[in-house]
């Protein structure tokens, strides 16, 4: 039994794929997925599709020619090139010569390239959105006159509110002049004062929906002066009328839900509030019916004559008994007055000097000694009724 290396099955293999004649030369279509960008400028990336997924790289000389716009993942390209082996890791890739996006690559990357460039321009701001009225009475429509859509869109304002005025415009929302008409309509129903535009179509590819993404008609949803909301396609869809809309909504149907209000909620809301004030006034009535009792009881109990009276008579024993305490108080005082008098009275010097007695001072000086005065020295003698000067004739001292 003859045993072989892994490199010589790699490269067993290598040569069968490579004599393969549609091997060497083949196209394949794809999305792009887990594509990095070398720093030698080679590019890896795989190749999927809803069955598998195919490993591929494109060297920098091939892309230099053969790859005209940037790479990125969730592109959906055609790539031509060769079915190759690579030896060190045993497994089988495409080596790409040339890449191209197919139709809706193409569509995807004009679709970021508008919507960079309206939203650079604001067109997309949240601040400039227009609020949607909450009670229209008439309403525009910009969609095809044939389709569900504009069924959905009728049935569903008949229920929610038989009152609404709908105004049709009917456009073409699909193929070559689609944005002409759609533009056409928004601008008509603009001018006819409506309160809300709906604008709109039922699902579709992104080929079927491109009218929606082209940049006149997002610039005639932005420029118009009425509220306007997106319904297009499926809820998954998403188109650049969405964004510049006022209001966008996953569907046609949606849309119409969006900008009608459900009349009979409304009426079931306005007589609840209705049953609702009912109560709360009868409350606060049965609560002011019982303070008015109250009041009424109170008011007989005291009855302002009476208490008038009764006030007055207090203020009287009031002013008797202050005159009493003032009385007192005088008569306190003045007999306290008249103690502290006699005991002032009998502590005065000036008081003593009765019956003979006097205050006798030198140089302003009192007298206590006669060691402190000799003959000839001028005294001054103070009595109850005057001063007298006198000189010392002889001093007799003990």
């Amino acid at each position: 039994m003859k045993i072989f290396s892994v490199g010589q099955v790699n490269n067993y293999i290598k040569n069968i794929i490579t004599q393969d004649y549609m091997l060497k030369s083949i196209t394949i279509k794809g999305e792009v997925s887990n594509c990095k960008y070398h720093s030698l400028g080679h590019i890896y990336f795989s190749l999927k599709d809803e069955t598998g997924s195919l490993p591929a790289v494109m060297f920098k000389g091939n892309a230099v020619t053969g790859l005209d716009f940037p790479m990125k993942d969730g592109q959906s390209v055609i790539v031509s090139g060769s079915i190759g082996v690579y030896e060190r890791d045993g497994r089988y890739q495409l080596y790409a010569s040339k890449i191209r996006l197919d139709g809706a690559g193409r569509l995807h990357e004009e679709f970021e390239r508008l919507k960079a460039m309206l939203n650079e321009e604001g067109l997309f701001d949240f601040d400039k959105k227009k609020p949607i009225p909450k009670f229209p009475k008439k309403v525009g429509i910009v969609t095809a006159k044939t389709g569900a859509a504009i069924q959905d869109i009728i049935n569903i304002a008949r229920r929610r509110n038989p009152y609404v005025q709908l105004v049709l415009y009917p456009a073409k929302v699909q193929g070559e002049g689609a944005a002409d008409t759609i533009v056409a309509g928004i601008r008509t129903l603009d001018s006819m004062d409506m309160d809300t535009i709906i604008v709109g179509r039922g699902g579709g590819s992104m080929e079927d929906l491109w009218a929606f993404n082209e940049e006149k008609v997002v610039r005639a949803i932005y420029e118009a002066k009425t509220p306007i909301i997106s319904g297009t396609g499926h809820e998954i869809d998403i188109t650049l009328s969405d964004y510049a809309a006022d209001l966008r909504a996953p569907t046609p149907s949606a849309a119409c839900e969006l900008a009608i209000p459900d009349i009979m909620t409304s009426i079931e809301q306005l007589s609840n509030l209705e049953r609702t004030l009912r109560m709360h006034m009868d409350n606060k009535l049965s609560v002011a019916r019982l303070k008015l009792d109250s009041y009424a009881s109170k008011l007989l109990l005291l009855n302002p004559v009476s208490k008038l009276e009764q006030q007055n008579q207090y203020l009287s024993d009031l002013y008797e008994k202050m005159k009493l305490a003032m009385k007192a108080k005088y008569d306190s005082k003045l007999h306290s007055l008249e103690i502290l008098t006699a005991k002032l009275n009998g502590l005065s010097p000036t008081a003593k000097l009765v019956n003979g007695f006097g205050y006798i001072s030198s140089d302003d000086m009192p007298l206590t000694s006669t060691k402190e005065v000799n003959g000839g020295d001028l005294i001054k003698i103070t009595l109850h009724d005057g001063d007298i000067q006198a000189e010392v004739m002889t001093v007799d001292r003990r």
